[in-house]
């Protein structure tokens, strides 16, 4: 079976609910594993699991497939790394926030520019806020002298990316319920996230200057 036919035994094009909940869920997975979730997504249309909109169509290029799964690989393995995660995750916010805006603009490539445009700044803005929830308790939880927390918190984040995709494709209601209740957790966590880093950043300080004293 071609790649075409794979692709039409998918069924009809998707409806708004499934375009909302891919464009949402594209970009809260790209918050956690943008690589992966560029790679998965790719790979799953390329074979005819799922059918994407045409704005995301680049994702089964061969190039796309190959450098996000290779990418992947160094994501996965970045993650469990205590203090160099803080890092990977610092240096992503350039990489995962575009993404993932640029991701929820291709779902609605076909709808008009009013609603292209309100996609990506809604996803822009769940990217954002997923990144940084990521990124602020990733560095928290850094000061840990063990490594466990780091890998726990880790290996939960892959199992909820891992749930959300399922849902995002297989019970796209499902999945915005709770997106939506992750929207609402985020608000409330991410003042949070910012007390406490700014509560490290005093304690480094006065660390240095205990230092510098000595």
């Amino acid at each position: 079976m071609s790649h075409d036919d794979r692709v039409a035994a998918t069924g009809a094009p998707m409806d708004t609910l499934q375009s909302i909940a891919l464009a949402g869920g594209l970009s809260w997975a790209s918050g956690l594993r943008l690589y992966a979730t560029v790679f998965i997504t790719g790979l799953l249309a390329r074979l005819g699991f799922v059918h994407l909109p045409d704005g995301l169509s680049l994702l089964t290029d061969n190039w796309v497939l190959a450098v996000a799964g290779v990418l992947a690989v160094g994501e996965l393995l970045a993650d469990k790394l205590p203090a160099f995660d803080s890092v990977w995750d610092a240096v992503h916010t350039f990489i995962r926030i575009p993404a993932g805006t640029l991701l929820a603009w291709g779902v609605f490539r076909d709808s008009g520019p009013g609603v292209q445009l309100a996609a990506a700044l809604l996803g822009g803005a769940l990217v954002s806020g997923t990144h940084l929830a990521k990124t602020g308790s990733r560095a928290l939880v850094n000061t840990s002298p063990e490594p466990l927390s780091n890998w726990s918190l880790s290996l939960g984040e892959d199992v909820s990316w891992l749930g959300g995709l399922y849902l995002m494709w297989q019970h796209p209601a499902l999945f915005l319920a709770l997106l939506l209740l992750f929207v609402l957790c985020l608000l409330w966590l991410l003042p949070k996230i910012v007390r406490g880093l700014r509560a490290l950043a005093r304690r480094l300080r006065g660390l240095g200057a205990s230092s510098s004293n000595a």
